[in-house]
């Protein structure tokens, strides 16, 4: 029992430092639809949320922007339509934003929601089309009503948090029409992380990160500078869905957040190991190579 004790209390006390450097700053974690996907129960969700809420109440400011991939895949499979891709994007044709936006704001939003409101009234679910929130154009003919984000409006993200909520996004944005967009995520979240200035803009989904070698977990890469990814893709080492997700991070840490990180959202509380723990988890990603993370 007093060896327990005693590993709870340097497992607190290594997270200070962290808790102190920390507190007041913007984090915005990208909940992918395939991290929600990856377990058959709710566990990985709940533990999600747990993260989230403590992140909150140690002074950190979170932001939840989510996607639904699988989830929109399945619902048009039910409805007889056959998802397609180019280059990780989903080609959207009118039938599929509105399966987009009805998985999006109707299902997974209100269940991250609710899964955060289980440790009190901190969660508020929105949606990009919300007070202007992301503008869209579309990205590419080919793709229907994919967007590119053009404009963040970021008075509604502060509006939250200046109040202590924590703001669940989902990525339906709208042009200066009113036509939806089925917008990356990925993109969204960098964008977003972008506007408001954030300290950290974290990816959680299926994988532990980025590999050198994608059949070898031995191959994780543990830190990796914008440079270095742009090279990787390059090569081809970065490919398919993942393209989306290292761009939006490239790009984010040459616009000022300070850094970027691809995790494993199974892995329970992976937030915390990743932000309040001297190791760290997964793959971080830098502007340029410093000496202290």
């Amino acid at each position: 029992m007093t060896e327990a004790a005693s590993l709870k209390a340097s497992v607190l006390v290594e997270a200070l430092p962290y808790i102190r450097r920390f507190a007041g700053k913007t984090v915005v974690v990208k909940y992918g639809g395939n991290a929600l996907a990856g377990t058959s129960d709710h566990d990985a969700l709940t533990l999600f949320a747990e993260d989230i809420v403590l992140m909150r109440l140690v002074g950190m400011r979170p932001i939840v922007v989510h996607g639904g991939g699988p989830q929109i895949s399945a619902l048009m499979q039910r409805l007889g339509k056959e998802p397609e891709f180019v280059d990780g994007l989903r080609v959207t044709d009118a039938e599929t934003v509105d399966i987009a936006r009805m998985v999006l704001k109707g299902q997974v939003n209100p269940q991250l929601v609710a899964a955060i409101n289980v440790h009190g009234r901190f969660a508020v679910g929105i949606s990009g089309v919300d007070a202007g929130l992301i503008r869209a154009t579309t990205r590419d003919p080919r793709l229907g009503f994919v967007g590119d984000v053009t404009e963040i409006n970021p008075e509604v993200i502060h509006g939250l948090i200046d109040d202590e909520f924590i703001p669940v996004i989902a990525t339906i944005g709208s042009d200066e029409h009113g036509q939806a967009y089925n917008i990356n995520a990925d993109t969204v979240a960098g964008a977003i992380a972008e506007a408001i200035g954030a300290e950290k803009l974290v990816y959680l989904t299926d994988i532990e990160g980025l590999r050198r070698d994608v059949a070898d977990a031995a191959s994780l890469i543990r830190q990796v500078t914008a440079d270095e990814l742009d090279q990787f893709v390059d090569e081809g080492i970065i490919a398919g869905g993942m393209i989306p997700k290292v761009a939006s991070c490239t790009h984010a840490v040459r616009n000022g957040v300070h850094r970027a990180h691809i995790l494993d959202g199974r892995i329970a509380h992976v937030l915390l190991l990743e932000i309040f723990t001297d190791a760290g988890i997964g793959t971080m990603i830098m502007h340029q190579r410093e000496m202290t993370p």
